[in-house]
């Protein structure tokens, strides 16, 4: 919890060593709840991987994906504490980087762009540039002529739409086509052409000048832009995937003139990327490792998934912890978008990070967030401190006092502090702080021994831990998300970030979810 990640070997349990061990030539798909050890998992089989088949990584490649830069910050200085020096790191954000990201979509925009059918949306735009001949090729030679009919050029076209190889290598492809045919005319006339004659009727003038007209280049960005902005455009190649009313969702308000001057959102970058895969083959790599991969869209699992075709893969989350309103719904589902849907998906339960009392108590969110998932079973023999205070009152500023007050109450112990909160009450909270004399510090700021508590918003609290919690009104932390799964989702993470002790403190109503059984603790 301090500097790199500490060695496991030494702790390591059975199952998780079976993963770090498992081959490299299948994928691993790893469940495991707050706490349970996934990434340091990961990590470990990534080191294994590179010992055991050192010589293939070094030509295929090793790529580890994370949520944000501040994980991948911590993990560089794992990896080569684990002798690891050549892995590749990289968000998702950083695969798709074709464009400037300027701006952000409403959640129901992004729900419809990450969804898969925009892949079907896309192949149909691309391909949609290929026309049908209605005129011949005449290609001179000396003083021949050789004509290419433009019936006989439709079956070439056809043939290559056919095959449905990427359109880029297709455009590569035709010109060569049409050269065999002028060839295959050569050889009934009684030439003996060789091969250096079809690639310079590949390179004839009227050859380029065919290829451009029926099969012509297509620039992804630009594609993703005419999409986005022109309706009928859209409409032609959306129908029977997206509805009207998705359709407008997704459409720009106003008219964009150039790839430049869009303001690209996030989920606009992953379609590009999409379009430019169906052009031009993405590189595959020998082992991709994509952690806190709950919060994908199946848009962004198809990138990483380009990533690794001719290779495996090891996918790290927690169901329970999706928070995004595109969140995975299950593991298999998110395989098949990955192209791994043959990967062995395995539950890790033993919780060694968050006290029982705590997880227990988050656990109660378990059947209404993510039926099905096996509740973490903390390991450590000692249960931690929990505890659960209703305010005393329910004014807004006395309430943020007491909530102040537990904060003091938790500094005198050593350690961290952190003060997790909906994101619409941290000003509230900030001001109290300030008044009570307490600095504090920002998620991701280093503690020093006079500044040990951090004031969190819980859209930021995955991912962090600390020795103590003071978590805020879970009442607003569920009702801070567009809906109340995502809600409880968020409220289930900000509740699992405790190591040693956690205050829950409330002026109004828990949450059903929570209540239920609350006074016995």
């Amino acid at each position: 919890r301090v500097g790199p990640m500490r060695d496991i070997v030494a702790t390591i349990q059975p199952e998780q060593d079976e993963i770090v061990r498992s081959g490299l030539g299948g994928s691993v798909c790893v469940q495991g709840g707050p706490g349970t050890g996934k990434t340091a998992v990961g990590l470990h089989r990534v080191a294994y991987l590179l010992y055991a088949h050192r010589d293939r990584l070094a030509r295929t490649g090793t790529l580890v994906i994370g949520p944000n830069a501040s994980f991948l910050h911590y993990i560089e200085q794992v990896l080569p504490a684990l002798g690891e020096l050549e892995v590749k790191q990289a968000t998702v954000d950083d695969l798709v980087a074709h464009v400037e990201v300027r701006g952000t979509d409403e959640a129901p925009a992004a729900v419809i762009k990450g969804d898969a059918r925009m892949a079907e949306v896309l192949r149909r735009a691309v391909r949609s540039h290929v026309t049908m001949p209605v005129e011949p090729v005449v290609v001179v030679r000396g003083s021949r002529r050789w004509r290419v009919p433009a019936y006989e050029l439709e079956v070439i076209v056809r043939e290559l739409l056919d095959r449905d190889i990427r359109y880029g290598a297709a455009r590569e492809a035709l010109p060569q086509r049409i050269a065999h045919a002028v060839l295959v005319q050569m050889e009934r006339s009684g030439e003996a052409p060789d091969d250096r004659v079809q690639d310079a009727v590949a390179r004839n003038t009227a050859v380029k000048a065919a290829v451009k007209s029926l099969w012509p280049p297509v620039e992804p960005a630009k594609l993703v832009l005419r999409l986005l902005s022109d309706a009928d455009f859209l409409a032609t190649h959306a129908e029977g995937l997206l509805t009207e009313d998705e359709q407008k969702t997704i459409l720009w308000a106003r008219p964009v003139r150039s790839v430049k001057s869009a303001k690209w959102a996030a989920a606009d970058a992953v379609l590009i990327d999409e379009a430019t895969d169906l052009v031009q083959r993405t590189h595959s790599l020998g082992h991709v490792v994509l952690d806190e991969a709950q919060d994908l869209s199946p848009m962004q699992y198809r990138a990483v998934g380009r990533r690794c075709t001719t290779g495996s893969a090891t996918v790290l989350g927690d169901l329970a912890q999706g928070t995004t309103p595109w969140a995975t719904r299950s593991w298999e589902e998110a395989l098949t978008h990955l192209g791994k849907g043959d990967a062995v998906v395995e539950e890790l339960t033993a919780g060694f990070r968050v006290p029982t009392d705590v997880i227990t108590y988050a656990s109660r969110l378990l059947p209404h967030i993510a039926p099905g998932l096996t509740p973490v079973a903390s390991v450590r023999e000692n249960p931690g401190f929990f505890e659960v205070r209703p305010a005393t009152v329910g004014d807004a500023t006395t309430a943020a006092t007491e909530v102040v007050a537990a904060c003091e109450e938790l500094l005198r112990n050593e350690g961290s502090v952190g003060l997790i909160a909906a994101d619409a009450r941290v000003p509230l909270l900030a001001e109290a702080l300030a008044a009570a004399g307490l600095p504090h510090l920002g998620p991701g700021e280093e503690t020093t021994p006079t500044t040990r508590l951090t004031l969190v918003p819980a859209s930021l609290a995955k991912g962090l831990e600390y020795d103590y919690v003071v978590l805020d009104e879970p009442r607003a932390v569920v009702d801070g998300e567009p809906d109340e799964r995502t809600g409880l989702r968020r409220l289930y993470v900000s509740l699992t970030r405790a190591v040693s002790g956690l205050i829950v403190t409330h002026a109004a109503p828990l949450p059903p979810q929570l209540a239920e059984g609350a006074g016995a603790l």
